[in-house]
């Protein structure tokens, strides 16, 4: 059974930065894609960005294209999220999600992914 924790959520201020890790255990890291969402007050969860197994390949939401970037290390078992020039609108729980091995389902809807962790909350001041 896989495990994942984000980790590094906190309040920032608009325009500041903040890095997200998520430690994923129980499992081939290697052999897992891994993906981030978010949840506003009030809204619906939504997809923030996914990766590759190896992390060569990086996709974002639009909203969040060229301010975040997501990177992995198959030798530790994280996953981060690097968030640059945060807006108020990014105020959310983000959540880090991981595919069973193998799985080659969409990285874009969160019914695709089988493992997620606990959240963590990321506070935008303006």
């Amino acid at each position: 059974q896989v495990q994942v924790q984000e980790s590094g959520g906190g309040l920032v201020q608009a325009g500041g930065s903040l890095r997200l890790s998520c430690a994923a255990s129980g499992g081939t890291f290697s052999l897992l894609r891994m993906g981030w969402f978010r949840q506003a007050p009030g809204k619906e969860r939504e997809f923030v960005g996914a990766g590759s197994r190896s992390g060569a390949t990086t996709y974002y939401a639009d909203s969040v294209k060229g301010r975040f970037t997501i990177s992995r290390d198959n030798t530790k078992n994280i996953l981060y999220l690097q968030m640059n020039s945060l807006k108020p609108e990014d105020t959310a729980v983000y959540y880090c999600a991981c595919q069973r091995p193998y799985s080659d389902s969409s990285l874009f809807t969160g019914n695709s992914y089988d493992y997620w962790g606990q959240g963590t909350q990321v506070t935008v001041s303006s």
